[in-house]
């Protein structure tokens, strides 16, 4: 199948769901290590309380896809330069982590072990409902007796990884250098608009999403924004090696249990990057509807951009499903 034939394919259910008003509006990009690459735009950017075309470069708030494409990132890249060691604790950067209880489990907790969601921190925890002080829910965070429970996907990970490189740099997330193609805001008119917030009072477009991340300030599990063209070209130099070091891409694809790598979700049944994908594949999904896999295996990858929360989360648009029809039209035989 020809590489544009195989693009019209996948795009048609972003299409069908734009029209079926399941979702305002929606970018989907694909490139593949011969050098073809499609970018294409359906839909609203934004319908509340305007009404905005989505163009193929409209910026996305990225939320979780934060985690893989800034964090991660940069997590392994200290560790390739020797300046963390992975399965050291992160109290060798967070001294003051549970301070008050030497025995305290989290003073126990690895880098590794948060890249994988291998620790015992709850799934969900609403942070912002305790402050908007950045300094004091630091501290918090920091402080906290968290309530133990079964290693689930957790957002506390990442927070926490974020602290790390804040310590590092003295820097906020937000100083930092978010990357080629990349910044932690967008001006309104150029963004695809999000949620209707019930405790910010507006459309947010162009500032974070993520409730944590917003009260922060700046976190390390959040709170990205990125065009298609952005992210296609760092999963391209994922594919081609041009983007970290071989060791780092090893550890993004090596398998620390059946659904997780070092940051990023591998290939299992059920998930989002669909059936026919190649067990060398490699993604995350972001909450605001986002979405990027890497198939190292056929050289190619994909990036779904959807405004799905737009004007509110509470409705169900079918993300998954399209995600994975989306994925097994992209890589059918």
């Amino acid at each position: 199948m020809q590489f544009e034939e195989r693009f019209d394919r996948a795009f048609s259910p972003l299409e069908q769901a734009v029209a079926s008003t399941r979702i305002p509006g929606g970018v989907l990009g694909m490139v593949d290590l011969d050098g073809n690459r499609l970018v294409r735009a359906v839909g609203s950017a934004q319908k509340v309380p305007s009404v905005r075309p989505m163009l193929v470069d409209t910026w996305f708030d990225l939320a979780s896809l934060t985690k893989v494409i800034f964090t991660t990132s940069r997590i392994l890249a200290l560790a390739e330069a020797g300046t963390i060691d992975l399965d050291a604790p992160l109290t060798t950067l967070l001294p003051d982590l549970r301070q008050y209880s030497a025995e305290a489990w989290e003073r126990k907790v690895t880098f590794r072990q948060c890249l994988g969601h291998q620790t015992p921190f709850p799934a969900v925890e609403p942070i912002y409902t305790y402050g908007h002080d950045p300094d004091l829910l630091r501290a918090f965070i920091l402080q906290r007796e968290w309530r133990a429970g079964p290693p689930v996907y957790s957002d506390i990970n990442f927070i926490l990884l974020g602290f790390a490189l804040e310590r590092l740099t003295g820097q906020t997330i937000r100083a930092m250098d978010p990357g080629r193609g990349f910044a932690f805001s967008a001006e309104p008119d150029q963004a695809a608009a999000t949620e209707d917030c019930t405790w910010r009072h507006r459309v947010l477009s162009g500032e974070v999403h993520d409730d944590n991340c917003s009260a922060l300030r700046g976190a390390g599990h959040a709170g990205l924004f990125g065009t298609a063209a952005a992210i296609l070209d760092f999963a391209g130099r994922l594919l081609d090696g041009s983007g970290a070091s071989a060791r780092s891409i090893a550890l993004m694809r090596a398998p620390l249990s059946a659904t997780r790598t070092h940051g990023w979700e591998r290939a299992h049944d059920g998930w989002s990057g669909g059936t026919l994908c190649s067990p060398e594949t490699i993604g995350h999904t972001g909450f605001t509807g986002t979405g990027l896999w890497i198939d190292f295996d056929k050289g190619r990858a994909w990036t779904l951009l959807t405004n799905r929360i737009h004007p509110t989360r509470h409705f169900d648009s079918g993300i998954l499903t399209l995600r994975q029809t989306v994925g097994d039209r992209v890589n059918a035989a």
